[in-house]
């Protein structure tokens, strides 16, 4: 813009001093008004076209401020995170757009302006070029900005993928954890459960639990028994004064003790070793 002031200036000081000179030397009044009015519609219609281009030019310089704050704002966004920079960077890129496309058609204007200008100068066709190379580069730079943020959301939405699929991840072995969990719990449920019947040998036979003489050789009824934890239940009582165990337990892993009314107790001393031959216990009282 300094450039295009100082063409004016220089062009209006030529303008005066040759009107000057043309009165100065002129020796019939009408000349010199005639050749002063002339002089004075060049003038104007230089200082119009020199007006019409430097408006132009300004518009061009306010773009090219808008675009540099604008880049700036993006640069200042993108280092935060959220739903409101995201569309704060949206909205200044579409902005950068926009200034770039209006600034090309300034330019575009200011090189028509000044081909139809009878004011010619090498240094107009310059800053022209130069106003050009500038827009370009800044072409290149908005490209490169939306390239650095395509990389950026691609980098978020493939952090995005991991985390879902590490969500899925610990789902899944979460499940797995809890089957692999209730599996243990069960079979450990299963490990430490056994079943006991006491009765006369009417009852006994009744179930089919005792059959010439032999215990649980037949399709006994299961239901008659009773479920116990072993690692819980360690003492049976039997309400019977008489009390035989007919399946086989270890010795030394129980004890059948009386209570004050002479009513056995079977109390197993050591769980473990008394269900390890069998997981039933059958026992004939009176």
């Amino acid at each position: 813009m300094k450039f295009m002031k100082k063409i004016f200036v220089i062009v209006i000081g030529l303008l005066s001093l040759l009107a000057c000179q043309q009165k100065g030397n002129s020796t019939s009044d009408n000349v010199p008004r005639r050749v002063c009015d002339s002089l004075n519609r060049i003038i104007e219609l230089k200082n119009n076209e020199m007006n019409d281009m430097m408006g132009t030019l300004n518009d061009i310089e306010e773009g090219f401020r808008a675009i540099n704050a604008a880049e700036q704002r993006v640069t200042i966004a993108k280092e935060g995170e959220g739903t409101s920079q995201k569309e704060r960077i949206r909205e200044n890129m579409e902005f950068i757009t926009e200034q770039i496309q209006q600034n090309r058609e300034l330019i575009n204007k200011l090189r028509n302006q000044a081909r139809q200008s009878t004011i010619k100068t090498d240094q107009l066709r310059r800053t022209l070029d130069n106003l050009s190379r500038q827009l370009e580069e800044k072409d290149a730079q908005l490209s490169l900005l939306q390239a650095e943020l395509e990389a950026k959301n691609l980098q978020i939405g493939e952090l995005n993928t991991q985390l879902t699929d590490l969500s899925s991840d610990v789902k899944t072995l979460q499940e797995e954890s809890s089957q692999k969990s209730q599996t243990i719990t069960t079979q450990d449920k299963q490990l430490n459960t056994a079943w006991f019947v006491f009765g006369n040998k009417k009852e006994l036979k009744d179930q089919h639990i005792l059959e010439n003489g032999e215990v649980l050789r037949s399709n006994f009824n299961r239901d008659y028994f009773t479920k116990i934890d072993i690692r819980i239940d360690k003492e049976i009582r039997l309400y019977s004064r008489s009390a035989k165990i007919l399946t086989a337990h270890p010795a030394g892993s129980y004890m059948l003790t009386q209570d004050a009314n002479k009513q056995y107790i079977l109390r197993i001393t050591n769980p473990q070793q008394f269900w390890s031959t069998s997981k039933y216990l059958v026992v004939l009282v009176k």
